[in-house]
């Protein structure tokens, strides 16, 4: 199985990181203790470490955070070995194949955990974040980092969708020591970064 950390676990979860392609994307692997059935993050990059990685923690299905290249480059070959595929719609024509659709305010049953999702425009239309219930965790894609938002220089994002989807659907709803786990980087916590929104606004990035 590929070496991984694990960021965070308690009685029920394990969360299990790896980090791949050249843009050091973060895949986050959602396992259920009880019952070793896992939700895989983002598949990536460097297919082979990612179905090792798969096969080994007992992953059953696969949701991407949004449609850019560098989050999806694993999408076919994860597909291909059985693994079903959930995007948004908006982002799903980003993707090269896909299997279902994410619709916001679902949840998405892994084992014993329930995994809500949240859909957080700005980054592209379709990204999405999702949020462990019962836990302090909200995997974030790269639509909230240390420090800002993600970037919306490219022709389909906007950055005042970014900042309404960060401050109404993760400001507003989670609270200070919610751990923040992002598609790159290190991770933050919602505490840490709230009270910076509006030097964000200010600053337009």
């Amino acid at each position: 199985m590929a070496a991984t950390t694990i960021d965070y676990q308690d009685a029920t979860v394990e969360v299990h990181r790896v980090v791949v392609g050249p843009v050091d994307n973060n895949v986050y692997v959602v396992r259920c203790r009880r019952t070793g059935d896992a939700l895989l993050i983002d598949a990536a990059n460097e297919h082979d470490l990612l179905l090792d990685l798969c096969r080994g923690l007992g992953v059953r299905r696969v949701v991407e955070t949004h449609g850019h290249w560098d989050h999806i480059q694993a999408v076919s070959a994860v597909r291909d070995a059985g693994f079903d595929v959930g995007v948004t719609a908006a982002d799903a024509s980003m993707l090269p194949s896909y299997d279902s659709v994410l619709e916001d305010e679902s949840v998405i049953e892994v084992g014993d955990l329930r995994v809500a999702t949240i859909a957080t425009p700005g980054h592209t239309p379709g990204s999405m974040c999702f949020s462990l219930e019962g836990t302090p965790l909200l995997f974030t894609g790269d639509t909230l980092f240390p420090g800002g938002p993600g970037n919306t220089s490219f022709d389909h994002s906007d950055f005042g969708d970014i900042i309404r989807s960060i401050e109404q659907r993760i400001f507003a709803h989670f609270d200070p020591g919610t751990l923040v786990l992002p598609g790159h980087g290190a991770g933050t916590t919602v505490g840490a970064e709230s009270p910076h929104l509006e030097e964000w606004v200010a600053r337009g990035w």
